[in-house]
């Protein structure tokens, strides 16, 4: 049953227990592991990449058969159903919107003595979309990831994903990549997949960035290979945190917590609110829906570990221990959503009002749904078109600037120590 507590101190210890779930000491070992495989990758390119397929997926491929054909492309869109094609392209349509909004312009600015300074933004030459797969699809990660790349205009994009029991690929996510314009796809998953994609192999091809969240093999073998990279975060278990107040309906608030919770056992589903009857009612409501539900196992089990409610004394209390937690969703189910907005530092995303579930935000809002987690949020922001592009500095001195400012630059390049820095603008102004 999901748990109630009513005391602050307690509220931020818990709060800590859940955002640390993921930062275990059984980490280690599991690091070790993936620390070999993406070695393995890097070293022996294919024949590592296909040994770890079979090992792992169950699958025997030849290299040739890693990439998905054309003609496997075009039979997706015969193997789902009109009303979801749609949808794809409805989501697609206001994913992109969104985005386009939200590429940075370059610019420069001219001062005196003609001087010119600015800022020039290019995309990153090629990019890798890891979109987790095997026994699960999830179309809307493939938006979520390839929109952004191509607003971004990135030259080439590759998207990797773990085969099914059959060695295939789920239609509906290979529709969506093709809807975002992504048609290099590769059958391959896990850490290797990862090592693949940072190192390069003789088929999948080396890139600049990765972005996609995946199991925790994935998100270590992406912290092992950043730097040879660039990534977008090192996504961990998925969380909901809830604002709500007496005027809130405990059947909302219990779907919408067990709309994360059974995403994974690790998931983490929290309520905060200043009614103690609306806490009461939400803990029945939870097990009401949970009697029957489809993944009841997975999802018991998260609620179990890392679901809790927290009944405070105030809204700006909640905002205090939200802050705490930064979580990755945050809804505030309240009267006046707005009049709170300015107290919330630290969120992935923030859902505003009664009729906004998260799950608005998972699939169609527009802005997307890969953000920070595990308290990332406090320093992260979500994927978006900058994670795939990146900036130049411009300048430009005139001789009369350079005169001018000769004798300061000179002089701070002697007090480090750097006498070719400072002769490199004396010899140019004596």
């Amino acid at each position: 049953m999901l748990r109630i507590i009513d005391r602050q101190t307690e509220a931020q210890i818990e709060l800590k227990r859940i955002g640390d779930r993921n930062n275990g000491d059984d980490i280690l070992p599991m690091e070790a592991m993936v620390r070999k495989i993406v070695t393995n990758v890097k070293q022996n390119g294919d024949r590592a990449l296909l040994e770890y397929t079979e090992k792992f997926d169950r699958q025997v491929f030849t290299a040739e058969q890693l990439l998905v054909s054309g003609s496997e492309l075009d039979a997706a869109y015969q193997q789902i159903s009109k009303d979801l094609l749609r949808a794809i392209q409805a989501a697609c349509h206001k994913i992109e919107a969104f985005h386009r909004q939200r590429v940075p312009k370059s610019w420069v600015q001219f001062e005196e003595d003609d001087v010119v300074l600015g800022k020039r933004y290019t995309p990153v030459d090629r990019a890798g979309l890891y979109i987790p797969g095997g026994r699960a699809a999830y179309p809307s990660t493939v938006l979520m990831n390839a929109i952004p790349a191509k607003v971004a205009d990135v030259p080439r994009i590759v998207m990797v994903t773990p085969p099914d029991q059959d060695g295939k690929i789920n239609p509906a996510v290979l529709v969506a990549a093709q809807e975002a314009g992504i048609e290099e796809i590769y059958r391959v998953g896990g850490a290797q997949a990862i090592g693949s994609l940072a190192y390069g192999t003789e088929t999948i091809p080396k890139v600049d960035v990765i972005t996609g969240p995946g199991n925790i093999y994935v998100t270590l073998a992406k912290k092992i290979v950043y730097g040879t990279v660039g990534i977008d975060s090192l996504a961990g278990p998925s969380e909901v945190l809830i604002i709500a107040d007496e005027q809130a309906n405990p059947i909302y608030v219990a779907a919408d917590l067990l709309a994360q919770a059974e995403h994974d056992p690790m998931a983490a589903a929290i309520l905060l609110t200043t009614d103690a009857n609306l806490a009461q009612q939400v803990q029945q409501e939870v097990s009401r829906q949970l009697a029957n539900h489809p993944r009841k196992t997975l999802t018991e089990k998260a609620i179990a570990h890392y679901g809790l409610i927290v009944v405070v004394d105030s809204l700006e209390d909640a905002a205090e221990l939200s802050n705490l937690f930064a979580p990755e969703h945050l809804e505030l189910e309240i009267a006046d959503p707005w009049d709170l907005i300015a107290q919330i530092r630290h969120a992935g995303a923030i859902f505003i009002g009664n009729s906004t579930p998260e799950a608005t935000g998972d699939y169609l809002a527009g802005p997307n749904h890969t953000l920070p987690t595990s308290g990332a949020a406090r320093y992260a922001s979500a994927l978006g078109v900058e994670t795939f592009m990146k900036h130049s500095s411009l300048i430009q001195y005139s001789a009369t600037a350079l005169k001018k400012m000769s004798s300061t630059i000179q002089i701070l390049a002697q007090a480090e120590g750097l006498p070719s820095h400072a002769d490199s603008v004396k010899f140019r102004t004596e």
